[in-house]
This record gives C-alpha cells, structure tokens and sequence, in this order.
C-alpha cells in the first residue's frame, strides 16, 4: 500500500515538472513573440505597401527629373502637435496642386512659448499608405531634432518631389508630422545651453525662411 502511494506521488510530481516546463516555454515563447509583433508588423507593412512611412535620410534630386504637366496630385498638410509640449507646431500651407516629378519647397510654422529652450522632434507619416514609397524628400526638418529657444519662432523648410510613376489612381497624398518633446529632463543640459551632441544635430533647415516654390498653393 505504502508503495503504491509513493508510485502515485512520483508519478504527480513528474506530471507537474512537466507541465510546470511546459507553461515555463508557452510564457518564453509568448514573450518572444510580443517582441517580434512589431517587426512582422513593419514587415507586413513594407511588403503591402501600407504603412505610410517615408524616407527617413535626405534622397538626391535625380539630375533629370522633370514635371509630368499633365496630371497633378494634391498634397495636404497636416501638423500633429504634443499637447504636453509648449510649442505652437502648425504648415504654413494646409495643401497644394503638385506635378510629379516637380520639386517643391515649403516650411512648417514652430513658436516656442516656454521660457526656456525645448528640443523638438518631427516623424512623419504618409496616407494612403501605398503611396509614401512615391513621396520623396530633399530635405526635411524631421531628419535631425530641432532645438528652439525660449520664445523664439521659426520656419522650418521642406522640399520633396513626387515620383512620376506614381499610380493614376492616387489623387490625394497627406503628409502628416507628429512632433515629440525629446528635451532632456535636467533643465540645466535644456535651458539655452546645447552640448556638443545637441549643437551637431542642429539642421541648417533652423534658419529662417521664405515660403518660396509653392506653385498652386491653397492658404
């Protein structure tokens, strides 16, 4: 009898260290596959051609590139301010008739209305998805962060082109920048005052300029 219960406890322990390695590997493999749940995402994304993301670097202006004046695509503006973040954050156009294949130059309005300097950064996006692989930019604040000091406004330049083998079927292309708050948490590396690394990412697109090259511009 005494053997017979000590056969049924060893034979319940050996089915709980099994199952106990079981739920151990399910919860690794789950945890693993939280992990990979983003990249499958931008994966899936990249090959239907819907995630909307644009070029991320600054691409060369194709020395022969030429206007299609034969069909135009409207391009709409859009600005995604931070609530948190003291900054008025808004185009300077809200949308335009562009030609593919013309190179075109606006700007994004910034006014900082803290007192002390706050460090922006752009990200882009573009709808419909398929179409941002044909959205090309020159030059773009996004590309680096955008320090501003205390009260200070700035024009902020964009320049892009549209591919000329861009489906017929896209009329409308909206380019939209969410902006974050990346100021460093001690006010003392924020408050007019940029280290090394902050003065080198400081985009020559900080200056002030004219809103030129905005042919068939809607204010």
């Amino acid at each position: 009898m005494d053997d017979h219960k000590r056969g049924d406890k060893s034979t319940q322990r050996k089915a709980n260290k099994v199952l106990t390695t079981k739920l151990l590997i399910a919860t690794l493999a789950m945890f693993g596959f939280g992990f990979a749940l983003v990249p499958l995402y931008d994966i899936m994304c990249d090959a239907l051609g819907i995630n909307g993301k644009t070029n991320r670097e600054a691409v060369a202006q194709p020395l022969a590139l030429s206007p299609d004046t034969s069909r135009t695509v409207r391009v709409e503006f859009i600005a995604h301010p931070n609530p948190a973040m003291p900054w008025e954050f808004k185009p300077k156009v809200t949308s335009m008739d562009v030609h593919p294949g013309e190179v075109i130059q606006t700007s994004y309005y910034a006014f900082n209305r803290a007192n002390k300097t706050v460090i922006g950064q752009a990200v882009p996006s573009v709808s419909p998805g398929m179409g941002a692989s044909y959205f090309n930019k020159v030059e773009c604040f996004c590309f680096n962060k955008q320090p501003l000091d205390a009260k200070s406004a700035v024009d902020m330049p964009l320049i892009f082109y549209i591919e000329r083998d861009i489906p017929s079927s896209i009329h409308t292309l909206t380019l939209s920048y969410t902006l974050y708050d990346i100021t460093p948490k001690d006010p003392e590396g924020t408050e007019g005052n940029h280290g090394p690394e902050d003065t080198a990412q400081i985009s020559p697109s900080m200056t002030l300029l004219e809103d030129v090259g905005q042919k068939g511009a809607i204010q």
